[in-house]
């Protein structure tokens, strides 16, 4: 009986609110589509950094007799200087153990020749021309400025390039984006909840007079909170489906048929970040749903 009676008053509850009902749906299939692919970002951005922080090498390339950094003085870098710079490198604490690679004019000479294979360039440059160098891996490649401080200058030294210089502004670009996205999603999800507080408590106010007759004959709060409870998860539910099959549609047709095939060197977010932030936007449309059904249903249940 008990059961029937919330059925019942559950489908009046959607009937009465229809309109108002499928403003809700709307509004949380927009927010909770936005807060995830804020989530993704987010994921995205994450393995980017991850992938490439890893492989983040410094350059420290030698003076050769053409160079004109401030460690060089207009000769070729002698082996005293080499062994001085390689030094410095090694007992360096941001390097990792066996992270220094030195690469020869002749080693340099031929990874040009590989490179641009098939330019007319090549024909032009000489191994002499070409510049010995150090690479060096870092136990943490966040903390790079430290070496390039102590290594930049060093006399044989011609010039230090570290990747981080052209990858952060492009994260800082990605992060902004994702800053902007959780944001808008916030914005979104704040609407939502302020829709189901006014769906929960236009429907409490038109029942008003059963809410009061049901206190009067003894039924629980609960009880009586039950049918807007189930409506407003509900409806939170529906948005929430709508939300996660939107997101899966656009993690498909845009990272998993295009961009993973396109740009292969990056490492793309794909099911195990999808399902993730989908549990997510389920998790927080049940909570847009329970919450403000509560708050606003109390204040119909005081006899």
């Amino acid at each position: 009986m008990r059961l029937n009676y919330i059925l019942s008053d559950l489908g009046i509850g959607l009937k009465r609110n229809l309109s108002m009902t499928i403003a809700v749906v709307v509004t949380i299939w927009v927010s909770l589509a936005l807060f995830g692919s804020a989530l993704l970002a987010n994921s995205q951005v994450s393995l980017m950094k991850g992938n490439w922080y890893d492989k983040i090498q410094i350059s420290v390339f030698l003076c050769t007799k053409d160079s004109g950094g401030r460690g060089c003085s207009g000769a070729e870098v002698t082996q005293e200087q080499k062994n001085r710079i390689q030094q410095v490198i090694q007992t360096n604490p941001d390097t990792a153990p066996d992270g220094v690679f030195s690469e020869s004019k002749k080693e340099a000479f031929a990874s040009f020749k590989k490179l641009y294979k098939d330019s007319p360039i090549v024909s032009t440059v000489t191994e002499d021309q070409m510049q010995e160098s150090f690479r060096v891996k870092l136990k943490d490649p966040q903390r790079y400025q430290n070496l390039v401080s102590a290594v930049a200058g060093l006399p044989g030294v011609d010039t230090v390039q570290d990747l981080r210089q052209y990858l952060d502004p492009l994260f800082k670009a990605l992060n902004g984006l994702q800053i902007g996205a959780i944001f808008a999603a916030g914005l979104l999800l704040a609407a939502a909840l302020m829709q189901i507080f006014n769906t929960i408590r236009l429907a409490a106010y038109a029942r008003r007079r059963e809410i009061g007759i049901m206190r009067l004959v003894g039924a629980s709060n609960f009880y009586i909170q039950l049918p807007f409870l189930l409506e407003a998860v509900l409806a939170a539910l529906v948005g929430a489906v709508l939300a996660c099959g939107t997101l899966w549609l656009g993690v498909y047709l845009i990272v998993m048929q295009r961009a993973q095939e396109t740009f292969r060197v990056w490492q793309w977010v794909g099911a195990t970040e999808t399902f993730r932030a989908m549990l997510y936007m389920v998790l927080v449309g049940v909570i847009l749903a329970v919450i403000p059904t509560f708050l606003t249903t109390r204040k119909y249940l005081k006899v």
